[in-house]
């Protein structure tokens, strides 16, 4: 990404909400704080990039508040499904929202951390991160960004010089604090706190406010529209949506398109999250929140993130299936405002949303432009049935299929698995360039776990950050190469 650095414009919105909505807490005081990874690029895209390092620190390691912004930070509350299973005791227990501000599409985005310190809502944990959770947050990120995932950025991480007791990884581990830019923070578990608690005038404050901050501005508007155009049932869902005077009905419909198209960008991605539950899907459905992610090597429907994940509820082919679960939570804490049947159609438009949205997102990854319906199924299923096969990787397809034709002679796209590929895809229009210096690459760039934990390795015995430095350089080419530029 290459952005024109912009004038820094706070706007703590959150306080219209009032006090219902989050507790003031305070951030711990960490023995040290060293900087380790600084999102310059995003920070220019919200006035931020001037700070010196010293003055970074002091906001994102001793979370100082920024001017004209929160004057303290925020744990915001919440509840929600996790694994299926209602929690009513969770919120912001290790994070919170630092600062709100304004970019130069007018969105408001948030500021907010990850192992800050306790809050209400830590409950036994230490409100602490393992420097290893923020090194893999950041890898995450910078990964998907570059795919084309809509997904929050990791804008700060910061070595804080505790040693962490974890049972689940070797301990004593090191810690830090990791600061996420984001199109809010607001969740499905929000709004299902609010109907749990019976708070029918805080339900419609919270999403007229939703209404407000994150889907009537003009460039969402035209994003949305652009995203699902080409289906005339995605196209009619959005209508109406719009169309209906009622504002549950009108956020519903925005997100049923939104988390339709964050499915449909983890499948063309390769990505399984790990922790699809509904506190972790925002309200924008802008990816957020890495703990336990993986990138499946193969189209392997059942490949898995998380270890404790024993009955694939979240497995990479699952995911569709787990997000619009997720949606329908969020449509029955609505009927506390609105009335089931104007809720229930949008709901039931998700899955023609997804398969819009997958065909776009799979298209834009080989870079073809979309034909017809029938032929875009077609192709669609000839590339599932293939990679199916196990027989490539799902990152060396896309890179060796780039344009819509194979760019290398190799022996494992011979057999007949890719025979109704290449029957079906020699029709197709090339809509990206292939002049970046990548495309020429011997293969192309990855995120398996095995890479993963070599750079962590690298990190944890010698404090040898260049592995990781040198990945975060190579995805945002891929990126720049993605995108079409120089």
């Amino acid at each position: 990404m290459r952005a024109t650095p912009q004038p820094y414009r706070p706007d703590p919105a959150i306080l219209e909400l009032g006090d219902a909505f989050y507790d003031r807490v305070e951030a711990a005081d960490f023995p040290q704080t060293i900087l380790r990874f600084r999102n310059q690029r995003h920070a220019g895209t919200v006035g931020l990039g001037e700070l010196t390092d010293d003055e970074w620190l002091q906001h994102f390691g001793r979370f100082a508040a920024l001017p004209d912004n929160l004057p303290e930070p925020l744990a915001l509350r919440y509840h929600g499904h996790q694994f299926r299973v209602y929690n009513p005791d969770i919120g912001d227990g290790r994070g919170f929202l630092f600062a709100q501000l304004r970019d130069a599409r007018d969105r408001l985005l948030d500021l907010g951390t990850k192992g800050s310190g306790q809050t209400p809502y830590s409950r036994f944990g230490d409100g602490r991160l393992t420097l290893k959770g923020g090194v893999r947050e950041v890898l995450a990120t910078e990964m998907l960004e570059a795919l084309g995932v809509e997904t929050s950025k990791s804008f700060s991480l910061i070595d804080t010089g505790e040693a962490l007791e974890r049972g689940d990884e070797p301990s004593p581990t090191r810690s830090a604090v990791l600061v996420r830019l984001q199109h809010s923070h607001i969740r499905i578990g929000t709004f299902q706190r609010l109907a749990m608690l019976d708070q029918p005038e805080e339900m419609r404050r919270l999403t007229d406010w939703c209404l407000k901050q994150y889907y009537l501005d003009r460039h969402r508007e035209e994003k949305s529209d652009e995203a699902i155009q080409a289906s005339e049932a995605g196209a009619g869902l959005l209508r109406s949506a719009r169309n209906d005077g009622e504002p549950a009905a009108r956020l519903l419909g925005h997100v049923v398109n939104a988390a339709a198209r964050l499915a449909a960008s983890y499948i063309a991605a390769g990505f399984v999250h790990g922790v699809l539950n509904s506190d972790n899907i925002a309200i924008t459905a802008e990816s957020f929140d890495y703990g336990p992610w993986r990138f499946t090597p193969f189209w392997d429907g059942h490949f898995t993130a998380a270890y404790f994940d024993h009955n694939g509820l979240y497995s990479f082919g699952r995911q569709p299936e787990a997000i619009h679960w997720d949606v329908a939570q969020l449509a029955r804490a609505l009927t506390a405002i609105a009335d089931p049947e104007t809720l229930q159609p949008l709901l039931d438009g998700f899955p023609a949303a997804f398969q819009t949205a997958l065909r776009d997102t799979v298209f834009a990854r080989l870079g073809i432009a979309p034909r017809n319906e029938e032929a875009d199924e077609a192709l669609l299923l000839a590339i599932q049935t293939a990679l199916a096969r196990r027989t490539v990787e799902i990152d060396r397809f896309f890179f060796d299929w780039r344009g819509g034709a194979l760019r290398r002679s190799e022996p494992t796209y011979d057999d007949e698995a890719f025979a109704d590929l290449r029957a079906a895809i020699g029709d197709y229009t090339s809509t990206g360039s292939l002049d970046h210096a990548y495309w020429s690459d011997a293969a192309p760039c990855s995120m398996h776990i095995e890479e993963v934990e070599t750079i962590w390795s690298r990190i944890d015995e010698a404090d040898d950050w260049s592995a990781f430095e040198a990945k975060i350089a190579g995805i945002r080419r891929m990126g720049d190469a993605l995108a079409g530029r120089a």
